[in-house]
């Protein structure tokens, strides 16, 4: 009978989607880091161990962490840090939707060097209105170039208003 269950096992459809992973560890009370990975899955046999793909920490943390525990809990996350804070600098993760994922990881790549919070502001404003189709295409730039710094520099002089004197 269980020879039976395992057979049923090996032969049921696997998910051809990807799968992405999101990570959340506090260091010490409003210093908290977000992370985005890509998980090794059937439809990516080329991962074999969780590939990161952005993540963020510190003061743009702090300016966009609203934006971000927003759309989480419109997921369905939630990093609650204030029940066990020992499991919160472990850190805990959580499984999230492609599309989240890029959007997030696009954000996280833009802003990580960012200064101005206008412009910050102006660019997340941006990513979170660009259409699935568009933020792959610049979160596949910004990872697979071989000057990524460059994709991304281009998409934050598209985002942000270039009459304003910041």
């Amino acid at each position: 009978m269980k020879a039976q269950v395992h057979r049923i096992d090996e032969t049921a459809p696997r998910s051809s989607q990807p799968r992405f992973e999101i990570r959340s560890r506090t260091y010490r009370p409003g210093d908290t880091e977000i992370e985005i990975y890509q998980m090794p899955a059937p439809a990516t046999q080329y991962i074999r161990t969780p590939l990161r793909i952005a993540g963020l920490r510190g003061r743009n943390l702090e300016l966009i962490e609203h934006r971000v525990l927003r759309r989480l809990t419109q997921e369905g996350i939630r990093f609650d840090s204030t029940r066990d804070p020992a499991a919160a600098r472990r850190g805990s993760a959580r499984p999230i939707s492609e599309e989240l994922a890029m959007t997030l990881g696009l954000v996280f790549r833009t802003l990580a060097p960012m200064r101005s919070r206008n412009r910050m502001r102006e660019v997340v404003e941006g990513i979170e209105t660009m259409q699935r189709e568009e933020a792959a295409y610049w979160l596949g730039m910004a990872m697979h170039r071989k000057y990524p710094r460059r994709v991304l520099n281009a998409l934050r002089i598209l985002l942000t208003d270039p009459k304003r004197n910041l």
